[in-house]
């Protein structure tokens, strides 16, 4: 598959409504969120602890506390059970990619929040793990999916223009973070 063309426009609108018409599906979702306009909605399964989440965390406005909760869970560092609140602009960036990816298949996350000793321990391995990753402040997340190419996530992320955004073809994944608008190949 050929990676997306997309207007200015529309990844503009896309980004700033990142909306889902519908009713949402969202197994968690309340009785009154039926029939919402301004939506948004997250979904994501973890390789490494095989937990899924596909929620609702934006209504009319509002971020759903509940929801925001539930996605910090999801994210923690898996290695040590240790959770930090997720910046939901990090959130937004993952979220309005997949929107323009138009696919309903859930983003593979690989990680999220990182604690100080799991980043250090990463950095002893690697010489692409950053000494002060956004991974640990929240604000940061490496995701893939099968159905996409790295170009085509690295595509759609970098066009939210909203963060940083790395595309780690060797690795099979595409870090974005709600920092400096950025980008950069790994």
């Amino acid at each position: 598959m050929s990676d997306m063309r997309l207007s200015r426009r529309g990844l503009l609108a896309a980004f700033a409504a990142t909306a889902i018409t519908a009713a949402p599906t969202a197994s968690n979702a309340f009785g009154f969120l039926r029939g919402a306009g301004d939506i948004r909605r997250i979904r994501m399964y973890s390789g490494r602890t095989g937990e899924s989440i596909d929620t609702v965390y934006w209504i009319e406005g509002k971020y759903v506390p509940e929801a925001l909760k539930e996605i910090n869970y999801f994210m923690r560092d898996w290695r040590n059970d240790k959770m930090k609140a997720i910046d939901p602009r990090t959130v937004d960036i993952a979220a309005a990619s997949h929107r323009l990816m138009e696919t309903n298949e859930p983003y593979m996350m690989l990680s999220g929040y990182r604690s100080p000793e799991t980043n250090a321990m990463l950095r002893s391995r690697s010489r692409g793990v950053a000494r002060n990753s956004l991974h640990m402040s929240g604000m940061a997340a490496d995701l893939r999916m099968k159905s996409r190419s790295v170009n085509q996530i690295f595509a759609a992320a970098a066009a939210c223009n909203a963060g940083g955004v790395g595309r780690y073809a060797g690795s099979g994944f595409v870090h974005m973070d709600c920092g400096q608008v950025r980008t950069w190949r790994g």
